[in-house]
C-alpha cells in the first residue's frame, strides 16, 4: 500500500509540475509562412526542410522525444494566418508556430499565440514592431528585423557619403516599419530623406516609381521591400541605367537567393546586411551543406537557417525544463546562453529579441565569383551588443522602466 501511495504521489507531483510525461515528449511544430508566392524561395518549403533537420537531429540524440513539422501557406495574408494558428492550436494541437514571413501576418500570429499561451518562432518575420509596441511574452524574434537591417545598410552608407537617400517602401507593415527604421538610421548618421513612393505587394512593374526616385536627386535609393518585389526592382533599376548615372542603390533586406535569382551582373556592388550567410565559417558550411543535399542543391537563406537554430532552442528548452508549458519553456530559454553554430553568442532579452552578430556585405562582381552560390564579401562584423536596437528604445511594455 505504501508504494503504491508513493507512486500515486510521484505521478500528480509530476502532473503539477509540468514534468515530462509521455505526452510531453511528442512536440508539434508548424511551419506557416508563403509557400507560392514572392516569398517562396526566402522560407518557404526550405524552411520545412531547416525544421525538420533540427527535428531529426534533437531526436536522434534524444530517443524518448518525437517531434513532428507540419507546414501551411499563409498567402501572404494576416487574416488567413491567423485562421491557420487558431486551427493549429485549438484542433492540431500544435506547441510552436515558426518563420511566418510577412510582418502583418507575424502580427496577427504573435496576438494568436499570446491568446492561446504558446510559443511564437519568428524568423521570416521583420518587423521591429514585434518586439516593440507590440511585443509578446510568448514571442522569439531569432534572426533579423527592420531595425537591424536599418542600422547596418543605412548607417553605413550614409556615413560613407550616401545621402540623401529616396525610399521605394512596399505597402504593407513591413515595409512601413523598414522605411521607418532606416530613415531613423539615416538621420541618425547625419544623413537626409529626399522623398519616398509606396508600391503594392507583388508589383511587378516599377517603372514609376524608380522614374520618381531617379529624378528626386537622391544618392541612394532604398529599397524598403523583399523577395520578388527587391529582384524586379533591381533588374529594372539596372535596366534604367540607374547606377550608371551616379545613384546608388541600397537593398534594405536582401536574401541570398534573391542575389542568385537576379544574378552578380544585375546584383553586384550591392550593399546588404545579413544574419547568416552559408560561407561564413565550417559550421555554417556544414549545415549548409547538409541542407543543400536535402533541398535541390540550394543553399539556406538566414531565414531558414533561422527556422533550424531556433527550433533546435526551443526543443534544448524543453528537453531542459521537462515540460512544454510555455511560460516555463521561454524562462528557460531565456535563462540558456545562445551558443549557436550558425549564428554565433548571443541571448533572448525580455522584449522576444534574439541577439546576436550581424554582417554587412557586398555582392561580388561576377568575376570574383568561384562557384554557383559563391556571392558576398564580407565588409563588415556588428557585434551582438550592437546590432540590434537597445532594449530601453523600443517601447515594449514588457521592459522595465527605469527607477
Amino acid at each position: 500500500m505504501k508504494a503504491k501511495t508513493f507512486l500515486l504521489a510521484a505521478a500528480m507531483a509530476a502532473l503539477a509540475s509540468g514534468t515530462a510525461l509521455a505526452a510531453d515528449t511528442t512536440v508539434k511544430l508548424g511551419v506557416l509562412n508563403d509557400m507560392s508566392g514572392l516569398y517562396a524561395d526566402i522560407s518557404g518549403p526550405g524552411s520545412v526542410v531547416a525544421a525538420q533537420m533540427a527535428a531529426d537531429e534533437f531526436m536522434a540524440k534524444n530517443k524518448d522525444f518525437k517531434i513532428e513539422v507540419i507546414g501551411a501557406d499563409h498567402q501572404n495574408k494576416a487574416d488567413v494566418g491567423s485562421a491557420i494558428a487558431r486551427k493549429w492550436y485549438d484542433q492540431e494541437n500544435v506547441d510552436a508556430i515558426m518563420d511566418t514571413t510577412t510582418s502583418s501576418v507575424a502580427l496577427a500570429v504573435s496576438d494568436v499565440t499570446r491568446e492561446k499561451n504558446r510559443i511564437f518562432l519568428i524568423s521570416g518575420g521583420g518587423s521591429s514592431d514585434l518586439t516593440g509596441a507590440k511585443c509578446s511574452p510568448n514571442n522569439v524574434h531569432w534572426t533579423y528585423d527592420t531595425w537591424a537591417l536599418a542600422n547596418g545598410t543605412g548607417s553605413a552608407l550614409t556615413k560613407a557619403g550616401g545621402t540623401p537617400w529616396f525610399f521605394i517602401t512596399a505597402d504593407y507593415a513591413f515595409g512601413a516599419a523598414l522605411e521607418r527604421d532606416a530613415a531613423n538610421a539615416v538621420k541618425s548618421a547625419g544623413g537626409k530623406v529626399a522623398g519616398q513612393v509606396k508600391h503594392p505587394l507583388s508589383a511587378t512593374d516599377f517603372s514609376s516609381f524608380l522614374l520618381q526616385a531617379q529624378s528626386s536627386g537622391a544618392k541612394v535609393i532604398g529599397l524598403a521591400n523583399a523577395g520578388g518585389d527587391t529582384i524586379n526592382a533591381i533588374k529594372q533599376a539596372s535596366e534604367f541605367g540607374i547606377t550608371q548615372g551616379g545613384q546608388s542603390l541600397a537593398g534594405l533586406l536582401i536574401f541570398s537567393s534573391d542575389v542568385k535569382a537576379m544574378g552578380l551582373q544585375a546584383a553586384q556592388g550591392l550593399l546588404l546586411t545579413e544574419a547568416f550567410y552559408w560561407d561564413l565559417d565550417d559550421n555554417t558550411r556544414a549545415f549548409s551543406k547538409k541542407f543543400a543535399d536535402k533541398f535541390n542543391g540550394k543553399m539556406p537563406t538566414s531565414a531558414q537557417a533561422g527556422v533550424y537554430s531556433s527550433a533546435m532552442h526551443y526543443l534544448n528548452a524543453i528537453k531542459d525544463a521537462k515540460t512544454k508549458d510555455a511560460p516555463k519553456v521561454m524562462e528557460q530559454m531565456r535563462a540558456t546562453p545562445i551558443n549557436d553554430p550558425l549564428f554565433g553568442k548571443g541571448e533572448l532579452r525580455i522584449d522576444g529579441r534574439v541577439t546576436h552578430p550581424m554582417y554587412l556585405f557586398k555582392v561580388k562582381k561576377p568575376a570574383d565569383s568561384k562557384s554557383p552560390w559563391d556571392l558576398y564579401e564580407l565588409i563588415a562584423t556588428i557585434p551582438a551588443d550592437q546590432a540590434f536596437r537597445p532594449l530601453a528604445d523600443g517601447g515594449c511594455p514588457l521592459v522595465k522602466k527605469p527607477g
